[in-house]
């Protein structure tokens, strides 16, 4: 895409303003998605993105544009136009680009640019075929696929200078089921950082059959009576109420700027002794994870929550000059339109010592939350809003009659104080983050935990 003295030379006009640092995000990205909704494929579409970006800071401010016309010309221009925006001296800052080997951590076997759109549709039909087979109350089968292959060039004043390809593939599907009163809907999907060998490993008529399944459950289930209960949270998606409701708010975006309720809390206890949390980029081919971070930082293992106490939060490069933070290899964006900034990639509590069992077992009355669905927080305070897409009630140690319609509502600061049981089975749901960057592929996790004291809303009457 440009090669490296064409960004030598873009990144020294960029600073000749006094910007003390200057980034060059250049990518090439194809995109493809495919929905069928019952027999008839409903939507396709191609994309090819492309472009690049150009991003100075002098301290902590920032001007960022982009162009998508690779020429010398162009980017020499755009990099005139923004070192403009800085008011100041050159600062004859002196670098030398040297090309840095990306590890590959996430290697591809099926690249989605080698196989047929019939072959891609099969998957789709195959869904629907074992979901439509499940009841004759289900009355709409969607089911999509989606993929991407990313280049990627990152040049800095650092003198970093890197090429890495990145590939998506993604599978959801949605079972909905009426009873002609009342309608309900099942939702799962399966991706990772990896090809079309996903789908070919994947049983897709025990993956549909499972999401009508839950369809065709909560359908006949009794509306479920709120108040203050043990609610157990099942491993895989659960993770979302860890990603949306606590590590949001450690991200750099909301810390850096002192509205985060764990702003100033490094080394101080915010979680149950037997909590710790993780957010690793280096997975491999795990949904969210990269070989390096879009400022080109090799992405970590970061440790956030070590035994209930607070270690680390993520951090990009302009906010660790705010933060006096390490970066984190947290660095994202959606594509080379949006600047970059701190998020999460795969982010999990840690395995417990506690069995799955032994925790339904041990709990007396309370909420089983098999899958979590959507729901909002608020990162300046925690709080949130999560619905429970399957629910069931745990009465004297077993899992009982099936509840639809049950939510959770509390803050994040309180649910990790009140964790008291964590399993050993942790597994991952793949889904999709919005933030200041764009939305990007992250992995929510953890194995099943118990919390105490949680508020559960219902429209049951007892």
């Amino acid at each position: 895409m440009i090669n490296k003295q064409i960004c030598q030379d873009v990144l020294e006009e960029a600073l000749k303003t006094g910007g003390d640092f200057a980034e060059i995000f250049a990518e090439s990205t194809y995109n493809n998605f495919y929905e069928q909704t019952s027999e008839e494929v409903t939507k396709a579409s191609s994309s090819h993105v492309y472009g690049a970006s150009i991003r100075i800071l002098k301290g902590s401010l920032e001007v960022n544009g982009y162009t998508n016309n690779f020429s010398k010309e162009s980017l020499m221009a755009l990099a005139s136009k923004l070192a403009g925006a800085i008011s100041g001296e050159n600062l004859n800052i002196k670098f030398k680009l040297e090309e840095v080997e990306v590890e590959n951590n996430n290697r591809v076997k099926v690249l989605p640019s080698s196989i047929s759109n019939d072959k891609k549709l099969k998957y789709l039909n195959d869904f629907y075929n074992a979901a439509k087979d499940y009841s004759n109350e289900v009355t709409q089968i969607i089911s999509s696929v989606r993929d991407e292959e990313q280049k990627v060039v990152i040049a800095n004043t650092k003198g970093r200078y890197l090429k890495d390809t990145r590939c998506h593939v993604i599978l959801s599907g949605t079972v909905i089921s009426s009873d002609g009163k009342s309608t309900q809907t099942g939702s799962n999907r399966v991706g990772g950082h990896v090809g079309y060998e996903l789908l070919d490993n994947t049983d897709i008529n025990e993956f549909a059959t499972e999401i009508a399944k839950t369809s065709i459950t909560m359908l006949h289930a009794d509306e479920m009576v709120g108040g203050v209960m043990t609610v157990v949270v099942h491993n895989g998606f659960g993770g979302v109420l860890l990603h949306e409701a606590c590590v949001h708010s450690l991200e750099a975006t909301s810390v850096a700027k002192g509205s985060s309720v764990f702003t100033n809390m490094l080394g101080k206890k915010i979680a149950s002794d037997i909590v710790t949390a993780i957010d690793d980029g280096t997975l491999a081919n795990d949904w969210g994870s990269l070989n390096v971070d879009d400022e080109g930082e090799p992405t970590k293992r970061n440790v956030l929550i070590e035994n209930g106490i607070l270690k680390s939060y993520l951090v990009d490069y302009r906010n660790s000059r705010i933060m006096n933070h390490p970066v984190t290899g947290s660095s994202r964006r959606q594509n080379y339109k949006f600047s970059p900034t701190s998020r999460m990639t795969n982010t999990f509590f840690a395995p417990g010592k506690d069995k799955y069992e032994d925790i339904i077992k041990n709990t007396e009355f309370g909420l089983f939350a098999k899958q979590m669905g959507g729901g909002s927080v608020n990162p300046s305070t925690g709080e949130f809003n999560f619905a429970v897409n399957e629910g069931y009630l745990i009465e004297n140690g077993k899992i009982t009659k099936p509840v639809r319609g049950a939510t959770l509502v509390g803050s994040g600061s309180e649910v990790l104080l009140n964790i008291d049981m964590i399993a050993d089975n942790l597994s991952f749901g793949h889904g999709m983050c919005g933030s200041l960057s764009g939305s990007i592929p992250t992995n929510v996790g953890q194995p099943t935990i118990r919390v105490q004291n949680m508020t559960v809303g219902g429209r049951g009457e007892k």
